[in-house]
């Protein structure tokens, strides 16, 4: 599970805050105020270049083992975007050639096919990240036609299918391209009456297969196939080397084999178990790997590889397919260090069921990283914070491990403007304690999700599958829920001041600023879903459930106006943590238990649906300070020094501060930048 760019988002643009200037490594960086972060602006979506200072001192092993890793990451990308609808991969040459084609092109229509095609690498897909919902271009179908003629006039060379023409290619994606009722939203939890979620939603994870048709079967490779309907019957194609993405993932196997003789012993282990996995499919060698993964607690270097969220599918099942490589950042180890090393403190002092807690917390790892290369599911558009693995039985009997972003974070707080401080707080003195605390705040609160939220509880014994099993499509907006809750429950606790994590003249201070800030995001987030009336995301599902949940259940909150605006004000932070513990109870009972009808009562009636014309009015306010949405990252490059005789002597570290050079070199259209 992992901690998503959206509550920082809102936080830090409420705060006005920058972030603390980072350690100083041997070869000092550039200043922050010196070097490029935001590049540019995609309609709604920044842009920002991804720095890793302290990649240059590495020891050359480590970079080395870096540098493989990265490999496998781009080997594996175009999976997730095949994940996300069987006709992305397509869209995205066309549109690839026609961006590196582009003499004699009409500009305008340029313009905007640059524009849509950089959503698209955004978004892996046509489909916006946050809402779900497909965005299509805004120039005709003679107009790309023109376009992608000019281009094949230039060079350009389209991937058709035997005997197609370009003027066929494009009739046959046109829908895709053009018309936003065709496959309308990639993943649809909450279909309208009558319609099933499965066929309501776009993506690849499924064909023709319906939530009837799966009555009274098994599935043997749930998080890693496809599941079609053929012949009548229903088939898994399994996510393996001579299976679905085969040529993907034996790309991504030799990749990881030649890091292997770079890696520590117990990470060559993980590295090895993976591969296995990866030939294989086995649930059993998933397990094997995921076991060898969270026993690897010491290696400086580490890598995320394989099918592992599930919030692209309704039924929270399939796995999406992503990758990241990082690289421990010690400096800023210290704090979520500290916060592990106290987890069976924590758990015993969780305001739920005791039945429900470990009695023996196991091997939590918690690190800092900074990341070098993340694709796929995790990337452009990136998590902030992560813990796994997401399999319950191995967390309860092996542990889990949980990083923090580090540069991940600090680049989005060095790219963002301050300008929303002032328009959602309801006095002057929120306004202070935002910009004073609210960062401090919302990086420990993210620690805490990741450490002690995601690693925590227990099932019950009488179940005996996982509980997304028996949740389904709300187990993932619930769990993260449950993350956020434990976070906010012990961010007033005193054990925090004892551990040295706050200063105890700060306490209060810090915690007020946290529930302010949370407060205000569950009214700031409507403004990413410009259209209808639901939401889809499962991290903003489960924060504007605890808000609204909070509101009807608690006083701690009041909606307010003032001169024709709306305002979600916190005023009593003592009742907000009261109602946390009891919100987090209930929710730890529905997982432990998998009560499915409780945790669809309490989704669809605090955390789905909103209402438009609040909405609205959030977008008018917003869109006057021309804030970005959400923000996707371009990666560092790496590129090996070699000897005369081939051996590797170093591997530099550049930074292209160009999506387009970026996307089109990792396609192979043009060459590395």
């Amino acid at each position: 599970m992992r901690a998503s760019l959206l509550l920082p988002l809102l936080l830090a643009l409420t705060a006005g805050c920058s972030t603390p200037e980072a350690p100083a490594p041997s070869s000092a960086p550039p200043a922050a105020t010196e070097r490029r972060y935001l590049l540019e602006r995609v309609d709604d979506a920044a842009v920002v270049q991804l720095y890793a200072d302290g990649f240059a001192a590495l020891p050359l092993g480590e970079k080395t083992l870096i540098y493989h890793l990265t490999q496998a990451v781009l080997a594996g990308r175009d999976i997730y975007i095949d994940q996300k609808h069987p006709r992305a991969l397509e869209m995205r040459g066309v549109l690839e050639q026609i961006v590196a084609h582009p003499s004699g092109i009409d500009a305008p229509t340029l313009g905007e096919i640059t524009r849509y095609t950089k959503l698209l690498w955004l978004n892996n897909g046509p489909y916006n990240n946050l809402t779900a919902r497909k965005f299509v271009l805004a120039c005709t179908p003679e107009a790309l036609l023109a376009a992608a003629k000019a281009a094949a006039g230039n060079g350009a060379r389209f991937a058709t299918r035997e005997g197609e023409s370009i003027e066929a290619l494009l009739a046959r994606l046109q829908p895709m391209f053009f018309d936003p009722a065709v496959d309308p939203i990639v993943t649809n939890k909450n279909p309208a009456p009558g319609q099933d979620l499965l066929l309501a939603s776009a993506n690849n994870l499924y064909s023709g297969v319906s939530m009837a048709d799966l009555k009274g079967f098994r599935e043997q490779y749930g998080l890693n196939s496809r599941l079609v309907k053929r012949d009548g019957r229903l088939v898994e194609e399994v996510y393996k080397a001579d299976g679905m993405y085969g040529p993907q993932i034996r790309e991504i196997i030799r990749h990881l084999e030649a890091a292997q003789p770079f890696a520590t012993p117990a990470m060559a282990r993980a590295l090895a178990a993976l591969v296995t996995f990866y030939r294989t499919g086995e649930v059993r060698d998933r397990e094997a790997y995921d076991i060898a993964w969270v026993q690897d607690n010491n290696s400086p270097v580490d890598t995320i590889n394989g099918f592992i969220e599930v919030y692209l599918d309704a039924r929270g099942v399939k796995g999406s397919w992503e990758g990241i490589v990082s690289y421990v950042n010690q400096e800023k180890t210290q704090r979520i260090k500290t916060i592990a090393a106290q987890a069976q403190w924590f758990e015993d002092h969780m305001p739920w069921d005791a039945q429900y807690r470990k009695p023996n917390v196991q091997g939590i790892v918690a690190n800092a990283i900074d990341v070098v290369m993340e694709g796929g599911d995790s990337g452009p558009i990136t998590p902030i914070g992560i813990n796994l693995p997401n399999d319950q039985a191995i967390r309860e009997k092996y542990g889990s491990k949980s990083v923090a972003l580090s540069n991940v974070v600090e680049a989005y707080n060095q790219s963002t403007p301050g300008t929303m401080r002032d328009e959602f707080v309801w006095t002057p003195e929120e306004a202070a304690r935002s910009a004073k605390h609210a960062e401090f705040a919302s990086a420990l609160t993210t620690d805490m999700h990741e450490v002690i939220g995601h690693a925590s509880g227990r099932q019950s014994a009488r179940l005996t599958e996982p509980p997304q099993a028996y949740i389904k499509e709300y187990f993932s907006a619930l769990e993260e829920g449950r993350a956020d809750l434990v976070g906010l429950y012990f961010i007033a606790d005193p054990k925090l001041v004892e551990l040295g994590i706050i200063p105890a003249a700060d306490h209060a201070d810090v915690v007020r600023a946290e529930y302010e800030s949370y407060t205000r995001n569950a009214l700031v987030q409507l403004r990413r879903i410009r259209e209808g009336n639901q939401i889809e995301e499962d991290h903003m599902r489960n924060r504007q459930m605890i808000v609204r949940w909070l509101m009807a259940n608690t006083k701690a909150i009041e909606q307010r106006t003032r001169d024709g605006k709306t305002y979600l004000v916190m005023v009593d932070p003592e009742a907000f943590r009261a109602g946390v513990g009891r919100l987090l109870a209930e929710v730890q009972r529905i997982k432990s238990e998998g009560d499915y009808a409780a945790a669809k009562a309490l989704f669809d009636a605090h955390g789905v649906r909103f209402d438009p014309a609040l909405r609205d009015e959030v977008v008018r306010r917003v869109d006057a300070l021309n804030l970005p949405s959400y923000t996707g990252f371009v990666m560092p490059v790496l590129t090996p020094v070699r000897a005369a005789d081939g051996s590797m002597t170093d591997v530099a570290i550049s930074y292209p501060l160009d999506l387009t050079a970026q996307m089109l070199s990792f396609s192979g259209v043009r060459p590395t930048p």
